[in-house]
């Protein structure tokens, strides 16, 4: 599969560790999630992609403000 952004075969799968929660001051109170995910990373633009298991977004989705599943990409 090539990359969305720039269409490069030249991509590499990463092992991550990251917390991810909801932006804003408002938010400080919720815990956020800890993922261990594999990346996707374009060696060319750096576009990224990743998957969150079902039970974090679970859990992040019962502390979010908005309902509705939301997608995570990131372009450098």
């Amino acid at each position: 599969m090539s990359c969305p952004a720039c269409r490069s075969d030249n991509q590499m799968e990463l092992s991550a560790e990251m917390k991810i929660h909801h932006d804003g001051l408002k938010n400080l109170d919720k815990s956020g999630a800890l993922l261990f995910p594999k990346l996707l990373v374009c060696v060319d633009c750096g576009f990224s992609q990743l998957t969150i298991p079902k039970p974090t977004l679970a859990l992040l989705a019962s502390d979010s403000p908005n309902s509705g599943s939301q997608s995570i990409a990131a372009a450098g």
